[in-house]
């Protein structure tokens, strides 16, 4: 927000006092038509104040460096140029986008990766054939473009050149801020659906063979496109690059808790190597061109946690994410022993991480970081602080958790990506305090916190939910994705949803931060880092976005304090992105059910059934701040996941996951994309007919 636009501090305190003082409506606590008269009053004395203050003043600061995959502000400023006409809430079983747009399926479950690999058979998989093709559902996407001489230069045994892999830091910030010819896509596999996959599938009793391809199809792959003279993308089947990473691949373990007891097992008792990644959601960029992927749901693939004893080390460490007491639901346990805690009590602990990986060297060995605390990871988004240090923003996204960053102790080198490499290996983990007043702190996760006393480090980084609850964090509607403005260095937290919060939090903080009881919409945190610094131990928020259909008195909605008539109805924001000129974009998970918003309204649907997930635009200053709208409808069952743009914003990429969930096999909700059996998570890229920014 520019200067001319801000209210004092003493001003905003006097507004938001007056909310936290409110009385409940019945009884509930919740008042939240008390929130959005409070906050509509603060938007019009902004516009008041807006037109009579000083033009030209500058935003304060701007982030002190731009993540990889964005771009410079150019153009119109504070989204200005959004004028595509909006599509609306869809159930047809295709995507929908913009008139003037057009959208292609670049890679599909069981697409062969390598030259060799097999074609996909639905009814003849294997663990081996997975292996070799693109993965199940698509979360996180990474855009990372591929200059020729990088191109070039891998050798023989499939390894980079050395040289090649300090001269790529010097190169590529400047070229993520371009459209590149050729560019890598790293993509999360974040779970997989037997019922869906295999013909003849019985949950409660899958084969081993389903089970070894399941566990193939986690992880990620890392696969190259070309952009084509229309300016459509292709998957390059046969390039060097493409890769999978999996539930099974080998990963090193560095940090604090390498060679922990705690992690050790029969299979490696070290505590140095870890066999996969499981359950990998959204992720992040760091400024040395490596990417940042996240374990989140792990604890559903574990069995037998009620097996170990209340006082061992391995229960009390996760006594606060617990897997099942008993039988796991995917009966993993029953082939594989480390899924069984009974037999190999230590091997829950080696999960729940962000994971470092090159994706511009295909021989590199992913490395989980174990500084950044265990729990279930969403996002890992890198910004650059004041004194160049980096920090990494992660929610943990289960309802009633926390909001994490990490700064790391050493400064970031421009020109030195192995010394970058170790970065993630020390610094301070921190959690979110928000305050009713519009403040928040960061409250460090170290033993020299007086709340932790008698607690190690790497008590800390294993049981990181147990700190946070003793330190006094905010507990929140399932923080998700987290995103800085490339414009403004501001900050916005996806809060999917929280249909749990039944009763009023004795915290103030909590209220205010989490307004709703029964919250099935979600809503979205925007968040000022003190002096614009994300290195700062203390920092502003407000809601920018109140989830729901605006045109439904009883969902409370609020959007940036614009004029509601005109925005698209919005429900449970999981994935954001930021385009270059600071609009937001919002990916859904869980849209919209027909017993919350009137069909009427929407003009689609049918009692009892779903209308599709979407992507949705939003500019976050200006005088257009807070007009949100759909540009993206997608799969009956499905959710849309990992936006992601090119470097000149001329494209977009999204991820459909779990098409037609629920449909079995064959699927009785979606036949998409091929228009047969079995529908296939996919990514799709969409660009505009004839050129030009996505949202012109």
């Amino acid at each position: 927000m520019t200067e001319q636009f801000r209210i004092s501090d003493e001003e905003r305190r006097a507004i938001d006092s007056q909310l936290a003082e409110a009385p409940s409506r019945n009884g509930t606590g919740a008042y939240i038509e008390d929130v959005m008269r409070e906050r509509m009053q603060r938007r019009e004395f902004l516009k008041v104040a807006g037109a009579v203050g000083a033009a030209g003043v500058a935003v304060s600061m701007v982030p002190s460096a731009l993540l990889p995959g964005t771009a410079e502000a150019s153009g119109p400023a504070h989204g200005a140029r959004l004028t595509f006409q909006p599509v609306v809430a869809s159930t047809v079983d295709n995507i929908l986008v913009p008139e003037g747009y057009t959208y292609d399926v670049l890679v599909r479950w069981g697409d062969p990766l390598v030259p060799g690999a097999p074609a996909f058979d639905v009814n003849n998989q294997t663990a081996a054939k997975q292996a070799q093709q693109f993965g199940f559902n698509c979360d996180f996407i990474g855009y990372y473009p591929l200059p020729p001489f990088v191109r070039n230069a891998v050798e023989a045994d499939g390894s980079l050149q050395p040289a090649i892999s300090e001269q790529l830091q010097k190169y590529f910030r400047p070229l993520s801020r371009t459209q590149s010819r050729r560019a890598l896509l790293v993509v999360n596999h974040e779970y997989t659906s037997g019922t869906e996959m295999f013909p003849g599938y019985s949950a409660s009793a899958p084969t081993a063979t389903q089970v070894r391809v399941e566990i193939e199809a986690h992880g990620c792959s890392i696969v190259e496109i070309a952009l084509e003279s229309d300016g459509s993308h292709r998957f390059v089947q046969d390039s060097p690059f493409n890769r999978r990473i999996t539930g099974s691949t080998p990963i090193r373990i560095s940090g604090p808790l390498a060679e922990d007891p705690r992690i050790q097992t029969s299979e490696n008792p070290r505590g140095r190597v870890v066999r996969g990644m499981l359950n990998n959601c959204a992720g992040g960029k760091t400024p040395w061109g490596t990417v940042l992927t996240c374990e989140e749901n792990f604890d559903q693939y574990f069995a037998n946690f009620g097996s170990l004893p209340t006082d061992s080390e391995a229960y009390k460490i996760s006594a606060r994410i617990p897997a099942p007491s008993g039988a796991s639901d995917r009966k993993w346990e029953n082939y594989i022993d480390r899924f069984d805690l009974a037999k190999e009590p230590n091997e829950y602990a080696r999960f729940g991480y962000v994971i470092e990986i090159d994706p511009y060297d295909p021989t590199f060995k992913p490395i989980k970081r174990t500084a950044l605390g265990r729990f279930k990871h969403e996002g890992a988004t890198c910004v650059i602080t004041a004194d160049g240090r980096v920090c990494v923003y992660s929610g943990d996204d289960a309802r009633f958790e926390y909001l994490y960053k990490f700064v790391t102790a050493r400064i970031f080198r421009p020109f030195n990506r192995a010394h970058n490499l170790g970065l993630l290996n020390e610094g301070t983990l921190y959690v979110a305090k928000y305050n009713a007043d519009g403040t928040g702190e960061w409250l460090p996760l170290t033993p020299a916190n007086p709340a932790l006393a008698g607690w190690t480090l790497n008590d800390i980084l294993l049981n990181t939910r147990g700190a946070a609850d003793l330190v006094g964090a905010t507990k929140m509607d399932r923080p998700e994705d987290v995103e800085a403005s490339p414009v403004t260095g501001k900050v916005y937290m996806a809060l999917t949803n929280n249909t749990r919060r039944t009763s009023v939090a004795t915290d103030p903080g909590e209220v205010a931060a989490n307004p709703r009881l029964n919250n099935a919409w979600g809503h979205v945190l925007e968040m000022q880092e003190t002096g614009n610094d994300a290195g700062a131990t203390s920092f502003s928020w407000e809601i920018f976005i109140l989830c729901g259909d605006p045109k439904n008195p009883a969902h409370g909605t609020f959007f940036g304090g614009f004029d509601q008539s005109q925005v698209s109805p919005l429900s449970s924001p999981d994935n954001v992105a930021f385009d270059s000129d600071g609009n937001l974009w919002i990916a859904t998970d869980g849209m919209i059910n027909s017993k919350d918003f009137e069909d009427t309204t929407l003009g689609v649907g049918t009692t009892g059934r779903r209308v599709s997930d979407g992507v949705f635009a939003v500019p976050t200053e200006g005088a257009d701040r807070g007009f949100l709208r759909q540009f993206l409808s997608g799969i009956p069952g499905g959710e849309v996941c990992g936006p992601e743009f090119s470097g000149d914003n001329a494209t977009f990429f999204c991820g459909i996951q779990h098409p037609g969930e629920g449909g079995g096999l064959p699927n009785t909700i979606s036949a998409w994309p091929e228009g047969n059996a079995p529908a296939k998570p996919s990514i799709i890229s969409v660009h505009k007919v004839g050129g030009g920014k996505i949202g012109e």
